[in-house]
């Protein structure tokens, strides 16, 4: 790597590794695997940078969410998937209880849709990409991203409630 190169990416790590962060913590709910996570991803970028050009964010996206989905097959593979109950949060009693309880109960439904649901679910309502956004990220149709979203809706609407769920 030439030093304009170096300086180019270590500008784009500065400035976007917050965001890129942020994605890799929605995909896992954890912050330690979510930086293991960008950390493999922003390893595999260095070594392509010289290929990108146009959109180094979406393409470190992209290395994010095809990273994440490898990891959980190989730990599916391997049948260590995460058991970890979540907290007993009734014992909070202030006002922002029932917000801190709200966002724990959803990223823990969301914790157990499969990493493709997720992923959809993140980009296009967290993130709020286009249908054509996530599918150019994820290297998949526009179809497939709409059958994932509805089916991934449907249970977060089963496991919250259909109240809790917008359409």
């Amino acid at each position: 790597m030439d030093r304009v190169t170096e300086v180019e990416f270590t500008a784009f790590v500065a400035e976007r590794t917050h965001v890129l962060f942020r994605t890799a913590y929605a995909l896992t709910g954890n912050q330690h695997a979510a930086e293991d996570l960008l950390q493999a991803a922003l390893a595999k970028l260095v070594l392509s940078w010289h290929r990108v050009s146009v959109d180094p964010e979406r393409y470190a996206r992209r290395i994010i969410y095809r990273e994440h989905v490898s990891v959980w097959r190989r730990m599916w593979k391997r049948n260590e998937l995460p058991t970890a109950e979540p907290p007993d949060w009734r014992v909070l009693d202030d006002d922002h209880a029932g917000a801190a309880l709200d966002r724990v109960v959803l990223r823990t439904v969301l914790l157990t849709l499969p990493p493709r649901q997720r992923a959809v679910i993140i980009l296009r309502y967290l993130e709020d990409r286009s249908e054509r956004e996530v599918a150019d990220i994820l290297g998949c149709t526009t179809g497939t991203v709409g059958s994932q979203a509805s089916r991934a809706l449907a249970k977060l609407r089963a496991a919250l409630g259909e109240t809790e769920v917008a359409r």
